[in-house]
């Protein structure tokens, strides 16, 4: 399902009013001579544009943009059951060569991601192979054939899962915890910086829009190299807002360009497909 974005701005500001009403609320003047009043409505109005938003203000507005149109949380856990996402990798290897390949993700929904199940296939031009991850760990399928996966193919697929847009949208199920780093401005735009650290010690900042709470991008470390993931092209898709474009940077170098054809959750899933042999 498709919305205006008019009218999805319309929204979102009618609803983050309410959750943010107490950072706009004023204190109750005092009598006092013309001229302390005066500067005691300064102070006043200083205090009040000063006081905190909290870590758990911004998350919570970003689960309830997501899952806008659907009702939050709820609605997010209800349509996302199951999940089959069909689109386009493009890989920039480490000797500049570019790969391609057409991509299907299947995942199946758990309380946490911990009992998440995820199939990846991937075909190329001479290779078509999937990743299943299941029971937190992961495992790999070449012509039906089970392999163990590298240990870099294995994080970074765990990363995906981890310290993607899940890994904040359900921060309480996982367990996480999330901590404030403040507000910047960046290019005229404001955001907010958001570290969720899940029970593996993994730590995430997300950068989420000040005004729409989307996520703009997210960065991490991984084995010394800082990893960033940028997301655009926002739509929504069956109530819930997903970015069907998605670039992952390696120390400011592009290494990956995801591009999403159709998604379609609650669609059934058999079990099975999550086996590896």
């Amino acid at each position: 399902m498709f919305l205006h974005f008019k009218s999805f701005a319309l929204s979102v500001s009618i609803i983050l009013t309410g959750v943010f009403a107490i950072v706009a609320q004023q204190a109750t003047p005092t009598p006092t001579p013309a001229k302390e009043e005066k500067k005691d409505n300064k102070q006043d109005n200083k205090s009040n544009s000063n006081q905190a938003v909290t870590a758990e203000q911004v998350a919570e507005s970003a689960v309830l943009i997501y899952g806008l149109y659907v009702g939050g949380r709820p609605g997010l856990n209800q349509i996302r059951k199951t999940s089959v996402e069909r689109g386009k990798i493009n890989i920039t290897n480490a000797d500049g060569t570019l790969d391609q390949a057409n991509y299907e993700k299947r995942s199946l929904r758990g309380e946490s991601l911990e009992k998440e199940k995820v199939r990846l296939d991937q075909e190329f031009p001479t290779a078509r192979f999937a990743l299943i991850y299941k029971d937190s760990k992961i495992s790999g399928l070449f012509n039906d054939s089970v392999f163990t996966p590298r240990e870099d193919a294995s994080v970074a697929f765990t990363n995906q899962i981890w310290r993607g847009l899940e890994g904040l949208l359900r921060y309480k199920e996982n367990g996480s915890t999330i901590v404030l780093n403040g507000k910047e401005k960046q290019n005229g735009v404001e955001f907010y910086s958001l570290d969720v650290t899940d029970k593996s010690n993994r730590t995430t900042r997300f950068f989420i829009s000040a005004k729409f709470f989307k996520v703009m991008w997210l960065e991490y470390t991984e084995g010394g190299i800082k990893y960033t993931r940028k997301f655009s092209d926002y739509r929504y898709a069956q109530g819930t807002l997903v970015p069907y474009r998605s670039v992952l940077l390696a120390n400011n170098k592009q290494i990956e360009e995801v591009t999403i054809s159709t998604v379609t959750f609650g669609q059934k899933i058999e079990e099975d497909v999550f086996q590896a042999g």
